[in-house]
C-alpha cells in the first residue's frame, strides 16, 4: 500500500510524462456535521494547483467514507464542517491503516468543528497527540511563503489561526487549521463574498498544502521535524 500511494504521489509531482490525473478526497462522516459544507472548494483548489503547481488533478472531489477500502484511492482527504463528528471502532482502524500507508488527511475547521478533532484523531492514534506547527515549518514554505503561518480568511473568536499536526513516525499525517476558514476562501468568490486577497492568500495556503502532501511526505517526510 505505501509502495501505491508514494507511485502516485511521484505522478502528481510531475515525475513521470504520462502522469494520470488523481482525485482529491472529501471525507463523509458521521455524527451530524455538515462534511459537505463547502461544495465548490475542492474543485476551485485542484484548479488553482493545475494552473500554480502544474499539477494534474481531476478537478471532481471523490466523495469517501471513513471504514471504505476506496479510502486508499485518495493520497490527500480533505475534512471540514461546523458541527459533530464520530468515528467508530471500525472507521477509526481503517484511517489508521490509510494515514500509516502514506495518505494524508487536512481538517480545516468551518466553525464548529474543533471540539471533536482532538477525540476522533485521538480514537484513531491513542499514542499520539495534536502539536501546533512553529511558522518555520515546510508545509508554510512551500509554493508559496507564508512566514507568519496560516493567514486569517474569515473571523470567528478573534482568535490568530493556528496550524496543528499529528506526527506518525516522523511524518506529518494529518495537519489541521485553526481560526483560518480555508475551504471558505477556496470557494466560488460569490459564496461568501471574500476580498480577492483573502481568496489568493487561502488559495495559495492550500496548493502548499497539497504540494507538501504529494512531495515532502511523499519523499519519507525528511523535513518533517518540528523544531
Amino acid at each position: 500500500m505505501r509502495t501505491f500511494f508514494i507511485a502516485t504521489l511521484l505522478l502528481m509531482a510531475g515525475h513521470m510524462a504520462t502522469a494520470q490525473s488523481v482525485r482529491l478526497g472529501l471525507l463523509v462522516y458521521n455524527g451530524g456535521g455538515d462534511w459537505y459544507a463547502n461544495p465548490t472548494a475542492l474543485r476551485n483548489l485542484a484548479n488553482f494547483c493545475n494552473e500554480q503547481l502544474h499539477t494534474n488533478i481531476d478537478p471532481r472531489e471523490a466523495h469517501v467514507e471513513a471504514n471504505s477500502p476506496e479510502l486508499f484511492n485518495y493520497p490527500f482527504v480533505h475534512v471540514t464542517g461546523h458541527g459533530r463528528w464520530v468515528v467508530s471502532d471500525e472507521e477509526a482502524r481503517n484511517m489508521r491503516k490509510y494515514l500509516e500507508s502514506g495518505g494524508f488527511l487536512h481538517i480545516d475547521d468551518n466553525y464548529g468543528l474543533d471540539p471533536y478533532v482532538r477525540p476522533v484523531l485521538k480514537k484513531i492514534f491513542p499514542e499520539l497527540a495534536l502539536v501546533e506547527l512553529p511558522f518555520s515549518y515546510p508545509i508554510y514554505h512551500q509554493k508559496f511563503n507564508f512566514a507568519n503561518g496560516l493567514p486569517k480568511v474569515h473571523e470567528h473568536d478573534e482568535k490568530p489561526p493556528k496550524g496543528y499536526g499529528l506526527i506518525y513516525k516522523g511524518r506529518l499525517v494529518c495537519f489541521y487549521s485553526y481560526e483560518t476558514d480555508l475551504g471558505d476562501g477556496w470557494e466560488d468568490p460569490d459564496v461568501h463574498h471574500d476580498a480577492p486577497d483573502k481568496r489568493q492568500l487561502a488559495l495559495q495556503m492550500g496548493a502548499n498544502i497539497i504540494q507538501y502532501a504529494f512531495t515532502v511526505n511523499g519523499d519519507g517526510g525528511k523535513e518533517n521535524k518540528v523544531q
